[in-house]
């Protein structure tokens, strides 16, 4: 397990450090790590060549204890931030590094991907830093209920995303879903994915916003033409 683990760490490295250290583990030690070597994991994604320098550059200014500063894409907009590091996090299939945020002055968990232009600052005293609370209810608490009939093809992505339970089979075969999302913007473009493959029920706000899309992308094709 404590391969499998290095590996991992391994496959968002920038250099051979956990590689050679499982060299050194495994160096004459047959008989502790033998024949259950088979969990691989690659944490690496689709972004592994902008995510390794962002994650060794985090690394070592938590080490150091270094501000970052870094430009920031988020629903509410971008803006320059600069965090007090604490804890690099792969959760939800992506990278995250969560410290202490000196314009909100609060803690806050930043998405690698939406940062540009990281760099390392001024040294920084730390401060008593509680656990975060990584639960999906804390980070991303569920304000939105949607209801929607999914077509019977989509099955598929309803479990990979929501799970077995979170719809139920209609006599036609048609999938009626049931969730909580947290951001309206993202609730959206997840139902636009679907293209006329679902029918939102609520909330309402949702259904008139898509309606409105769908027009504006009539209308543009029409001028095009």
């Amino acid at each position: 397990m404590i391969l499998a683990g290095l590996r991992s760490l391994d496959s968002v490295s920038s250099s051979h450090y956990y590689s050679q250290l499982m060299e050194k583990l495994q160096s004459g030690s047959s008989d502790l790590v033998g024949g259950r070597d088979s969990i691989l994991i690659d944490l690496s994604s689709w972004y592994k060549d902008s995510l390794a320098p962002r994650i060794a550059l985090i690394q070592d200014a938590i080490e150091e204890k270094r501000l970052l500063a870094f430009d920031y894409y988020g629903p509410g907009g971008s803006g320059t931030r600069f965090l007090e590091p604490y804890y690099l996090i792969f959760k939800w299939s992506s990278w995250y590094v969560w410290g202490w945020c000196t314009t909100r002055k609060d803690f806050r968990m930043f998405k690698l991907n939406r940062m540009d232009n990281l760099q390392k600052g001024s040294g920084f005293e730390p401060r008593r830093v509680p656990a975060p609370e990584l639960s999906s209810q804390t980070v991303f608490p569920g304000n939105i209920k949607v209801k929607a009939i999914f077509d019977r093809e989509c099955k598929w992505r309803l479990v990979e995303e929501f799970g077995l339970h979170c719809f139920l089979q209609q006599e036609d075969g048609s999938l009626l879903f049931t969730a909580e999302y947290t951001n309206k913007e993202n609730l959206i473009m997840w139902l636009l994915t679907f293209g006329a493959q679902v029918e939102v029920l609520e909330p309402v706000e949702v259904q008139r916003e898509l309606v409105c899309i769908a027009q504006a992308v009539v209308d543009r094709d029409r001028l095009k033409s």
